[in-house]
């Protein structure tokens, strides 16, 4: 059985200043209580799940990146499995990242500087706990050979998970992995293939929604104290991620286990325009988040844009100003 185990240190803050300050973090956390929902109450695990079966033709975008892919000689058929594959490997990438997640939460309950914040992350680890459950469920019961975890995911929890400051973690997970994410949930409809899943992924995005505002909250509020010196090695980690992300959307995964060559099946991934508008759909909340944490500098606009990530209009004209926090 696979498995990552890494040593971490945890700083552990405890705070005996239990005074209501932050309208928005109580705002959080009631819609938190207020949104739970259930995995056997409110998904119908009866829908069946045809999984391989032959697909609609899809948009005139979708059949073109068909006709131009490595693919295209092996038939029709081949775009329906890899579509279908597609799906298997995003879910797959859901719970690894969920699990993650899930982790995450639990160490920034113990980490967070406010009792009002760790209140909010409390409720983020009961959700997190309910996504491992219901896309573990999905996969075992309908998908015949979920995927491992992505190498470049893998790598990039690994870098979060082992730096002991609480505002890397939450960089990493709430605004690079669950934004990220929370934009895939949010074109299941688009890129998913049956209503249980679809469904699944309608319930999560709402309390990745949460799970995101809770880290802007958090994290623009830290980073007005930082130095430049601090801030940019912030900056580093946010492109080392989208690098990570990037690839790891490239697909190698599924053109090795669809026999197709690795090198035509990733030059396609990286050229083809409707991947290249799908990566940069995705990657809209998080610029969205970058720029309201006060990360989306110059440096990193440019960075994103060399990585093919920036859509025209995702970036406002005027870019987030650097804190006013203390000198490097």
């Amino acid at each position: 059985m696979q498995h990552l185990e890494l040593e971490a240190r945890v700083h552990t803050r405890l705070s005996w200043d239990y005074t209501a300050s932050t309208p928005r973090l109580q705002t959080l956390t009631r819609r938190a209580h207020a949104g739970q929902w259930d995995a056997d109450r409110d998904i119908d695990w009866s829908v069946p799940v045809p999984f391989g079966a032959p697909l609609a033709d899809g948009s005139g975008l979708a059949r073109a990146s068909f006709e131009a892919s490595p693919m295209a000689g092996r038939g029709r058929a081949m775009w329906d499995a890899f579509r279908w594959e597609l799906q298997a490997w995003l879910v797959s990438q859901f719970l690894h990242g969920e699990q993650a997640a899930l982790t995450v939460a639990a160490r920034l309950v113990e980490s967070l500087p406010t009792v009002e914040a760790k209140l909010c992350a409390a409720t983020q680890v009961t959700d997190e706990a309910r996504h491992v459950e219901v896309f573990a469920r999905y996969l075992r019961e309908h998908v015949p050979d979920p995927y491992p975890i992505n190498a470049d995911l893998r790598a990039l929890l690994e870098d979060v998970l082992r730096d002991s400051r609480w505002d890397v973690t939450a960089l990493g997970m709430q605004i690079m992995v669950e934004a990220l994410a929370m934009a895939a949930f949010r074109l299941a409809g688009a890129t998913f293939h049956d209503p249980l899943i679809r469904r699944i992924t309608t319930l999560v995005a709402r309390d990745e929604a949460r799970h995101v505002s809770l880290g802007v909250m958090s994290l623009e509020e830290a980073y007005r104290e930082l130095s430049s010196r601090e801030l940019s090695e912030r900056e580093e980690l946010v492109l080392d991620a989208a690098a990570l992300m990037r690839r790891r959307f490239l697909l190698a995964d599924i053109w090795e286990r669809l026999d197709v060559d690795r090198s035509a099946g990733v030059a396609y991934a990286a050229t083809d325009p409707a991947m290249v508008m799908y990566r940069q759909t995705v990657f809209a909340r998080v610029v969205s988040s970058l720029v309201h944490i006060g990360l989306m500098s110059e440096r990193v606009r440019q960075g994103l844009a060399d990585l093919d990530l920036l859509s025209y209009g995702t970036v406002p004209r005027r870019l987030s100003r650097r804190p006013s926090g203390r000198p490097a």
